[in-house]
Order: structure tokens, then sequence, then C-alpha cells
């Protein structure tokens, strides 16, 4: 993690604290927004946890100190006016105090959605920008029937697993398909979006 961050900070601009927004680093998603000063970023840095400093009890305070439920660091990011951090961490257990996942009511049909979303997104990036060094621009370069006959190749991978095989193994089969489903979806110019509107018609 970057420790330069300390002297990189604008602390003037808001008397010494700066905002500090939480994303899961696994799921992408917002977790909660607190006020870290100079100890508590320092703290974070070093011990690899997520440490607030508390305007209103006017100390340093460990998220977690009391429930458990830890933030640990993976990265701090801060933005281009040097008074807004970011910190990537993997929450060890439900963030708010209310006991939900996060601080903003995010149900679990939105997480699930976003991970399908982002799987998706970086399909598509793929599809722009052709790197060199990826699996998926090779699937692309040799086309829509390569990328059919893969489907087909792992649906019989998911059968497999469905019928003779662990339920971890079908877990991992079942996404290999849904990837390479993705995949053709993106090369015929399907978006997400109309993935999602088809799922919602059959909710009907």
């Amino acid at each position: 993690m970057n420790k330069k961050l300390l002297k990189q900070v604008n602390w003037k601009k808001m008397n010494d604290l700066v905002p500090a927004i939480i994303q899961d680093a696994n799921w992408s998603r917002v977790l909660m927004l607190g006020y870290m000063n100079k100890e508590s970023l320092k703290r974070s840095l070093e011990e690899g946890k997520v440490w607030f400093y508390s305007r209103s009890k006017q100390r340093l305070w460990q998220k977690g100190e009391k429930s458990g439920n830890f933030l640990k660091v993976e990265n701090i990011y801060l933005d281009c006016d040097k008074d807004t951090l970011l910190v990537k961490a993997v929450p060890q257990g439900p963030v708010c105090h209310t006991g939900k996942v996060d601080c903003f009511g995010i149900g679990k049909d939105e997480i699930v959605l976003e991970a399908f979303m982002d799987l998706f997104n970086v399909i598509e990036q793929r599809k722009k920008l052709m790197p060199q060094v990826s699996y998926t621009t090779s699937l692309f370069k040799e086309g829509l029937n390569k990328i059919c006959t893969k489907i087909g190749e792992e649906s019989g991978e998911v059968i497999k697993a469905a019928t003779k095989e662990t339920k971890q193994r079908l877990v991992s089969e079942s996404v290999d398909l849904m990837y390479h489903l993705f995949v053709a979806c993106v090369e015929r110019g399907v978006g997400f979006s109309d993935l999602v509107g088809e799922i919602n018609k059959r909710k009907k």
C-alpha cells in the first residue's frame, strides 16, 4: 500500500479530516462512509485494518472494535483533488451496526446483479481493447463458431457435475458456462440490460 498518502492528502481543506469511502474489494459495492485524520490513516496503512476518526466522540476508532467485524485493507487511493480517500477492503462480517451487509441498505439481489454485471463489463472491455494475453480475446478472434463450441462443451461439464460430481464442481462449471454465454452475447451485440430486461419479463 502507498504509505506516501499521508503527505499527499490535503489535510487543511477540511480541518485535518477527509472522507473515506469504503468499498468491498471483492464485490466493488460501497459499504460505508467514514472520516480519517492523519493518525487513523497511518494506522490503517500500518496495521491493515480500517481506522476512523469519530467526529462525535472525538477519538480514533477501529471498525469492528466491538463487533469483531473488521475491515481488512486491500488498498487505499486518493482522489484527484487530494481530499477524499477510497479504501478497498474485505469485510470480516456485516458492516452496518444494524447487522446489514452495508450502511446503504443494498439488498442481496443488487449485490448478485453487480457481480454478473462486472463480469459482463470485463468481457465487453476485452472485446473493445482485445489485449493480447487474454483467453477472452482468443475466443473473439476465433469467432462465434468457436464460442458456441465452448458453450456446448461447458454445458456437458455442467450436466456431468450435476449428476456425478461434487457441489463445488457444479458451482465451478456453472460459472464457466455463464462466462461463455456472456462472451457469445457480447459477440452478437447483446447488452447486459437486454438480459436483465428479459429476466424481468419472466418474473411477471
